[in-house]
């Protein structure tokens, strides 16, 4: 990705932290004791939900279900052995740790769904329907929750606060949604939902991400694993950016017939090879950046190449030069980056000084 996203601290993580007290509670179901809410001693506040969404006789159907998945899967860890229990412990951990999943961490043992079938299917059935619906506003609009841990729209509009650059850090190229808005992006299971246990609603795992980043081309690819195994991937909220640099070469100088194919690019740093080919090949940062220096954008980065020689005297060196600069200042404001790589582009083929 382009630039790393800021993590923001809110009430919404506590959604995680009950996760958390209950997976604990579900650990020493072998010992044998009866599920019940004296379990949740140590958490008073899932403890008030779960009796709630349990007995209370208003409860809405969806807390019901909320509260009898946890008993089902309490007996279901009921019958298992200590050495399950530690290896769910281990994923659990794993599984959570977004940064370390993200570096390849050998020592980061991960889990899918597929995993936790090899030590019980059943269980490993309701931990998937009990994760996968865990992030769904049916639950988490319910008062019962609501009032504990707020709203995802206050979340997303913190979150934009703090993270005001609204380009979409994973492609550089669409803008997202900011505080004034009354809409927002939809936040992106960086790790798939639909693949991995216990980190469904940790934002750690959330990042808001472009309609097109999310929508059409990430999907439900793995971004640290593919058909080799497992591999290295940008985490959303490191602390230090990636700084990529783009470089792009062109095959003739005939813009009005430029296609895709005709369009080379690479990417450096070297030190980061491993994430750099993993962001290309998850959002389709090859065929959209190709597209893009096909398209209008491009065509209007040239004319203003020739807008600026034909009426102010600039000739095109010093455009590029002040291309750099704007780039130095601000990569991905006007696409900055990619403008600097096409028009460098452009520049070695002579194309800017044909116009």
């Amino acid at each position: 990705m382009l630039f790393s996203y800021t993590y923001v601290h809110h009430s919404m993580e506590k959604m995680q932290e009950f996760i958390k007290s209950i997976f604990e509670v579900w650990c020493i179901a072998p010992f044998g004791q009866e599920f019940s809410l004296e379990l949740f001693e140590g958490d008073t506040e899932i403890k008030d939900i779960l009796s709630h969404f349990g007995f209370a006789a208003n409860a809405p159907e969806r807390g019901r279900k909320f509260y009898q998945d946890v008993k089902c899967i309490y007996a279901l860890f009921s019958g298992l052995n200590s050495s399950a229990i530690d290896q769910l412990k281990e994923w659990y951990c794993a599984n959570n740790d977004i940064e370390k999943v993200c570096a390849n961490d050998p020592e980061t043992k991960i889990a899918i769904y597929a995993d936790i079938a090899g030590i019980n299917p059943d269980l490993s059935k309701e931990l998937s329907s009990f994760f996968k619906g865990l992030y769904s506003k049916e639950l988490l609009d319910l008062a019962e929750l609501r009032d504990k841990i707020g709203r995802i729209d206050e979340h997303y509009k913190a979150f934009m606060q703090v993270n005001s650059i609204d380009i979409c850090p994973f492609c550089g190229l669409s803008h997202l949604k900011g505080v004034h808005h009354t809409k927002r992006e939809a936040y992106d299971h960086f790790l798939p939902k639909a693949s991995y246990p216990f980190n469904t609603i940790n934002f750690h795992n959330l990042a808001p991400a472009c309609n097109e980043c999310n929508s059409s081309y990430k999907l439900g690819k793995d971004p640290v694993h593919n058909a080799t195994g497992r591999r290295k991937a940008f985490y959303p909220y490191a602390s230090v950016n990636p700084n990529i640099e783009i470089h792009v070469e062109l095959n003739h100088s005939d813009i009005d017939n430029l296609n895709p194919e005709d369009i080379r690019l690479t990417f450096e740093p070297d030190v980061v090879r491993d994430e750099i080919d993993t962001w290309r090949e998850i959002y389709g940062i090859d065929e959209r950046f190709r597209a893009k220096c096909c398209g209008a954008d491009a065509k209007a980065w040239l004319e203003e190449v020739r807008i600026l020689q034909d009426i102010y005297n600039i000739e095109p060196a010093e455009s590029l030069s002040i291309v750099q600069k704007q780039t130095e200042h601000d990569p991905v404001a006007n696409i900055n980056f990619l403008k600097k790589a096409f028009l460098n582009g452009c520049n070695r083929v002579g194309l800017l000084n044909l116009i």
